[in-house]
């Protein structure tokens, strides 16, 4: 098992940036793929962006290719998601998820989850 707890979210202007990190504990962070997932009120849990447990398969959805950058440090058991040019539909409560290994494109592909982070972009 591994537990996760994220943190830096909050209220930012439009075209501010923000970096969301996730704390894990417990069974060996680097065996784990990781992913931040986001969603709105009414709307479906998103993917934003994962990593894999190495590190070499990296993936960001279209809305946020160029904006965010997913990284991970193995040694401190953190992953960390920069988030540039904040638009006011990236507001969402945002999520670390993991799971063995690699990186999954789903929701329910992921076993374990933080309590969630809200982020909040003003026009």
């Amino acid at each position: 098992q591994v537990q996760l707890v994220e943190s830096g979210g909050g209220l930012v202007q439009a075209g501010g940036s923000l970096r969301l990190s996730c704390a894990a504990s417990g069974r060996t962070f680097s065996r784990y793929g990781v992913g931040w997932f986001r969603q709105a009120p009414g709307k479906e849990r998103e993917l934003v962006a994962a990593r894999s447990s190495s590190g070499g398969t990296t993936y960001y959805a279209d809305s946020v290719k160029g904006r965010f950058t997913i990284s991970r440090d193995n040694a401190k058991n953190t992953v960390a998601l920069q988030m540039t040019s904040l638009k006011p539909e990236d507001t969402a409560v945002y999520y670390c998820a993991a799971r063995d290994y690699r990186l999954g494109y789903d929701r329910y592909e992921y076993p374990y989850w933080g309590q969630g982070t809200q982020v909040t972009v003003s026009s």
